[in-house]
């Protein structure tokens, strides 16, 4: 298709385009909150680059970082990282290239910084992207963790140590359940408030622990970084949820 062109959201135009879905400031508390992060995170090296297209507005987006920023429990720092990538809303603009093309900015802005090269969180399922698009771009796997989470790099500099996984004790969380999220995703606030009320229902102790910056991120444990429910020692979601999915995981236990 010709009607595609690739631009960059800043927080000076991010509000105009939304992101994830979200277009509307005034409705929208995930966009608000994305649009804080971005200010916050945006003078550091964040990145988001949208593909556009005239006959289907908003088709995609990449959001990439320096990675001692990351919002993943990783060790990147000297990379560029990944946090999140997705192609087409509508099914017409999938499997045209525009992931690729995606990936490729990133990678040419890292190199552009003199990184050591690029590194992503994937897995299979909801909220993350399948490695094959990034084993095709010459990625490859260096470090995994439960249940299914693995750490990608293209390196640029092979002598550079490689990327690895954070591992932070359950220990503190053996008492009730804890949710956490940040505003890097904006599916974490969606249903969390329906999740505390199901606790209290469930006269569960809940806690909300809201991740205030990368650091924070870092040191989740649950590869997803951003979000995590925890119950009694146990991460019972690895990524934002519903409430029914709630109810019917806590149904189990």
């Amino acid at each position: 298709m010709t009607d595609i062109k690739i631009i960059d959201l800043t927080p000076e135009n991010i509000a105009e385009y939304g992101v994830c879905g979200y277009k509307d400031v005034e409705k929208h508390l995930e966009l608000r909150r994305k649009i804080d992060w971005v200010k916050q995170y945006y003078p550091k090296g964040l990145r988001i680059k949208a593909i556009l297209s005239e006959s289907g507005g908003y088709q995609g987006m990449i959001e990439y970082i320096p990675g001692k920023y990351a919002h993943r429990p990783v060790d990147a720092e000297g990379y560029m990282f990944i946090h999140c990538i997705f192609v087409g809303f509508k099914s017409e603009f999938k499997g045209r290239g525009y992931a690729s093309s995606l990936i490729n900015e990133c990678i040419k802005d890292a190199k552009s910084a003199n990184m050591n090269g690029v590194a992503v969180v994937t897995r299979k399922g909801s909220f993350m992207a399948d490695k094959d698009i990034f084993l095709k771009k010459g990625f490859i796997s260096v470090d995994s963790v439960k249940p299914d989470f693995e750490l990608l790099v293209l390196k640029f500099k092979e002598a550079a140590a490689d990327p690895k996984f954070k591992v932070f004790s359950l220990d503190k969380y053996d008492n009730g359940l804890t949710i956490m999220r940040s505003a890097q995703c904006p599916y974490s606030v969606k249903n969390v408030d329906a999740i505390l009320e199901t606790a209290k229902k469930l006269k569960i102790e809940a806690n909300l622990i809201e991740i205030k910056d990368a650091e924070s991120a870092q040191q989740t444990p649950c590869g997803f970084g951003t979000f995590c429910i925890i119950h009694n020692n146990e991460v019972i979601s690895h990524h934002p949820i519903s409430n029914t999915r709630f109810e019917n995981i806590m149904a189990k236990r």
